[in-house]
């Protein structure tokens, strides 16, 4: 979502880290480029005029001017000014409550409050261990109810529609989850294309019914401004106590993130990652404005590994190697599905610090999906191939090539690189493996080189 923003921010201080001092003029430039960098990132104008004096404030002070790296010091005073504009620390949902807890989204139409709201009880179910209810009082759009009712199938949470009224469904909902001892009740509510009366006083009827104990606004990350004006409205009508943002894994340039918290004084609890159901992680301003400045979020990255790698299968893999078994296809196919799992390799190169650094023909590859690509090539060999690949001959790879909607050289070149991962897992089975292995990278290029296994 913010790599526009950070390309310019990261351009405009490519300038000032080479340099022993910093003056007024070189401050003053850096600040204009970065307004410019916020503006076309469509945050609103306010909040940049606001971000802006604080950081000339202090950088125009002996903070930077006496720096022994005032360059980066400056970009240090940025990154902190980026994690207040944001909130300073991420703000968890405030379950305190009677059970069941009421959890109420609001939002417009095509913002994706349904799927946000499958995605909200897999997180609180998994990771909270919360019993949770999902109930749609969303009367108004074909076969929104229906939705949220396979979604609940998906995510394995109870769902209880019952009522002809937004008011009957969300009273029974709300019995329901007191009698059946459910930790959270969450209520997805109808959306509207625009903020109107009728919608308004609907919501406010709920409020009233209901008691939420937290009201939140689903918006499109990716309508920028509108999504601050939406949120400002909503919150004036219900007295939101937070903000998830839908689509962060688009091109969204970054505006309503940046904005939200300034303009409604509302925090943006969760950031909606992708389409699948465990698409949804928890906002920390402190790993977001590390990620706009190129710094990385290796926690993000760690928590990422623990929760989507399947540690079962690795051990599997592992004690399969250390018994002098190969590797295969099949092993191979394992670790690029948990990579997909964890968003892709661009979404694992966006949390690594430097990725920025690397060359544009690397980074548009990993974004390209080649890891769906890889997969497909596998998917599409016999058993027998996977465990054998010198089978594969002319005919084959042409069958293989195919079946996967790739060409014969993609197949060409995922043989070699797999034949070089080969050798790699032999030389971990021995002592010193690890750093034989890493001699052997080394040798292919690392990462972007000729034999890296997503080159």
């Amino acid at each position: 979502m913010f790599s526009q923003l950070g390309d310019r921010l990261k351009a405009t201080f490519k300038d000032l880290t080479g340099r022993g001092r910093l003056s007024d003029e070189n401050i003053s430039e850096a600040l204009r480029e970065v307004r410019i960098a916020l503006l076309e990132a469509d945050v609103a104008l306010p909040v940049v005029k606001g971000f802006l004096e604080e950081v000339k404030i202090r950088a125009v002070g002996a903070e930077v001017l006496t720096s022994l790296t005032p360059g980066q010091a400056f970009i240090k005073i940025v990154n902190e000014e980026l994690v207040n504009l944001m909130g300073a620390a991420n703000e968890r949902l405030n379950l305190a409550a009677r059970p069941p807890a009421v959890v109420l989204l609001a939002g417009l139409q095509g913002a994706g409050k349904t799927t946000t709201a499958a995605k909200l009880a897999y997180l609180l179910s998994t990771q909270e261990k919360k019993r949770v209810l999902l109930t749609s009082v969303d009367i108004y759009r074909p076969a929104a109810i229906e939705q949220l009712r396979q979604l609940s199938v998906q995510v394995n949470v109870d769902f209880l529609n019952e009522g002809e009224t937004p008011k009957a469904i969300a009273e029974r909902a709300l019995e329901h989850a007191k009698v059946k001892a459910h930790d959270v009740l969450i209520i997805d509510t109808a959306g509207r294309l625009h903020v109107d009366d009728e919608m308004m006083d609907e919501l406010r009827a709920l409020h009233d019914v209901v008691s939420p104990i937290e009201t939140l606004f689903v918006v499109d990350s990716m309508t920028g401004q509108d999504a601050v004006r939406s949120a400002a409205a909503f919150d004036q009508a219900l007295s939101l106590t937070g903000v998830i943002l839908t689509k962060a894994d688009g091109d969204a340039r970054g505006g309503a993130a940046l904005s939200i918290r300034q303009v409604t004084g509302k925090p943006i609890k969760f950031l909606g990652m992708g389409e699948s159901t465990e698409a949804l992680e928890p906002f920390y301003p402190d790993r977001v404005a590390s990620r706009i400045l190129g710094m990385g979020d290796v926690v993000g990255l760690v928590e990422e590994v623990q929760r989507n790698v399947d540690q079962e299968k690795a051990r599997k893999i592992s004690a399969k190697l250390k018994k002098g078994k190969g590797f295969d296809f099949e092993d191979f196919r394992e670790q690029l599905l948990q990579v997909e799992n964890m968003g892709g390799l661009g979404g694992l190169m966006d949390k690594l610090p430097g990725a920025s650094n690397l060359p544009a023909a690397v980074k548009n590859q990993a974004m390209g999906g080649e890891t769906t690509r890889l997969i497909a090539i596998i998917n599409s060999m016999t058993p027998h191939e996977r465990l054998f690949p010198a089978v594969m001959k002319g005919s084959r790879k042409r069958r293989i090539a195919a079946g996967s909607g790739t060409q014969v050289q993609d197949v060409n070149r995922l043989l070699k690189q797999f034949a070089q991962m080969q050798k790699m897992m032999k030389k971990m089975k021995g002592k010193g493996g690890m750093s034989k292995m890493l001699g052997q990278l080394k040798g292919m290029g690392g990462p972007g080189g000729a034999g890296f296994p997503f080159q």
